[in-house]
C-alpha cells in the first residue's frame, strides 16, 4: 500500500482528476471505476498527510492530463443516442478518437511514474460513455460482434455510426438458362451505361443475387447487398435439387428485424419460372466464410450430342473406365481470359448413362468441386485429358447442363 501511495503523491505533483488519478491503477483493483479508485486513493493518501502532521493535498483545479474531458462524457452519450435514433438494433459498442494531445500527456505522465498497472485514457472513455448510453437505451453493449458501433470524436463531440451487415443464408434453384448468379457490370462501359448495355450499365437485365438480394434489401432498407454463393454454375445451366447455399449480405441495414419467410414467399413470387428460394434464416460472417470455403462434389445431368458412331457397347466401356479417374484440366479457353492459366486436377467420382439413342446421350456426373464438366465431355482441343470425346473417339458437346445435386455439410 505504501508503494502505491509513494507513486499516487508523485502522480499528484501534477494537477490529476480522479480519473486520470485511478487510472494509473486500473491493473490494481478491478472492482472500481478509475473514479472511485482514484476518489480512494486520494482520500487515503490525504488520511496519511494528516496522521504524518503533512500538508493537505492541494484542491483539485483542472487535470493536467484530460483538461477533464470526462465531464463531457453525458454530452458524448447524448450525442450517440441522437445518431442511433431510427436504427434498429440489440447490441452496440463504443469507440472514440482521442485528441492526441491527450495521449501525449498521459505517455508523459507514464514516462514519470510507470505504467504497468495504467489503462489508457481512450479505453475509459470507452467504458464511460458505453455506460452513460446504456442507462439511457434498452440495448445491450457487445465487445464481439455488436450489430452497431458507435464512434465519438471526443473533439468535437462528433459521431459516427458503423452499421454492421446483416446476413441471411439460403438456397436457390435457378431454372433459366439465361441468367447469371450475380450482377455482372456491362464489359464496355463498367457499369455507367453505354449503347451496348442500352444504358443498364449491364450485361443482363437480372440475376439471381437482384432478385433475392432487391427484396430484401428493401425490407432492411440497407445500401447495398453482396452475394456469397457456395461456388457457381454456367449461366445456361440451371441450378436443380435442393439448391444451392448462399449467404445475401446487407450493408447498412435500417432494420433487422425482417420477416423471412413473409420474404421468401415474396421473392418466389416475383422470381416465378427464373429462380427459387428456401430456407431463409438469419447468418452470420463465419457463415460466409464456411460457405466459401467448402468445396463439396457436385452431380450433373448433361445432355449430350455425340456426333459420330459409338454403340453401346464401347459406350459402358468408357463410362466404367472414368468412373474414379482423375482427370486434368488446364484453363478453359472460355474462361482462359479472367483465369489463370494453369493445370488442375480432378475426380470425376461417379457416372451413369440415363439414356442413349446412338446421337443423343444423357449422362449423370459427379465431380469433385471446380470440375469443368463441359470441358471433360468435348475435351477443349485436347486441354481436358482424359474427356468423353477423346475415349469414345468421336466428337462430343453438351447441349444442356444441370446441377442436380450440391453435396454440402
Amino acid at each position: 500500500m505504501s508503494e502505491l501511495l509513494e507513486k499516487a503523491e508523485k502522480a499528484l505533483a501534477h494537477d490529476l482528476c480522479d480519473h486520470c488519478l485511478g487510472r494509473l491503477f486500473a491493473h490494481v483493483d478491478t472492482g472500481l471505476s478509475d473514479r472511485e479508485r482514484g476518489e480512494s486513493i486520494r482520500m487515503a493518501l490525504q488520511f496519511t498527510r494528516v496522521m504524518e502532521d503533512k500538508d493537505s493535498l492541494p484542491p483539485h483545479v483542472k487535470c493536467s492530463v484530460c483538461d477533464d474531458i470526462f465531464e463531457m462524457v453525458p454530452r458524448f452519450a447524448d450525442s450517440v443516442v441522437e445518431r442511433l435514433q431510427g436504427l434498429e438494433f440489440d447490441t452496440f459498442l463504443i469507440g472514440t478518437r482521442v485528441d492526441p494531445l491527450l495521449a501525449e500527456k498521459e505517455e508523459h505522465l507514464w514516462s514519470e511514474v510507470g505504467q504497468d498497472t495504467a489503462e489508457t485514457i481512450k479505453a475509459e472513455l470507452n467504458q464511460e460513455i458505453g455506460k452513460a448510453v446504456q442507462a439511457r437505451i434498452p440495448q445491450e453493449v457487445e465487445f464481439a460482434t455488436p450489430d452497431v458501433v458507435a464512434l465519438v470524436d471526443t473533439r468535437f463531440a462528433h459521431v459516427d455510426i458503423d452499421i454492421s451487415p446483416l446476413f441471411v443464408y439460403g438456397r436457390y434453384r435457378k431454372f433459366s438458362r439465361e441468367l447469371p448468379q450475380t450482377r455482372w457490370p456491362c464489359n464496355r462501359c463498367r457499369g455507367k451505361g453505354c449503347e451496348k448495355c442500352h444504358g443498364t450499365g449491364k450485361m443482363y437485365q437480372t440475376s439471381v443475387q437482384e432478385l433475392i438480394g432487391d427484396i430484401l434489401l428493401a425490407a432492411a432498407e440497407g445500401e447495398d447487398h453482396f452475394f456469397h454463393g457456395m461456388g457457381r454454375e454456367d449461366i445456361d445451366a440451371r441450378m436443380l435439387g435442393s439448391g444451392r447455399p448462399f449467404v445475401l449480405e446487407i450493408r447498412d441495414p435500417k432494420k433487422r428485424h425482417i420477416d423471412l419467410a413473409d420474404l421468401q414467399q415474396k421473392i418466389n413470387e416475383n422470381g416465378k419460372e427464373r429462380i427459387e428460394v428456401e430456407g431463409l434464416r438469419s447468418s452470420s460472417r463465419d457463415e460466409v466464410r464456411q460457405i466459401k470455403q467448402d468445396s463439396p462434389q457436385k452431380e450433373y445431368r448433361a445432355q449430350i450430342s455425340v456426333d459420330g458412331k459409338v454403340n453401346k457397347e464401347k459406350l459402358d466401356e468408357v463410362i466404367l473406365s472414368l468412373k474414379h479417374t482423375r482427370i486434368t484440366q488446364q484453363t478453359p479457353t472460355r474462361v482462359a481470359h479472367r483465369r489463370a492459366d494453369l493445370a488442375r486436377v480432378r475426380e470425376i467420382v461417379d457416372l451413369e448413362v440415363e439414356a442413349f439413342d446412338g446421337e443423343d446421350l444423357t449422362l449423370r456426373v459427379r465431380t469433385e468441386s471446380g470440375t469443368y464438366v463441359k470441358e471433360f465431355v468435348h475435351g477443349d482441343n485436347g486441354r481436358t485429358t482424359p474427356s468423353l470425346s477423346e475415349l469414345l473417339g468421336v466428337p462430343c458437346s453438351v447441349k444442356a447442363l444441370d446441377v442436380i445435386a450440391v453435396f454440402d455439410q
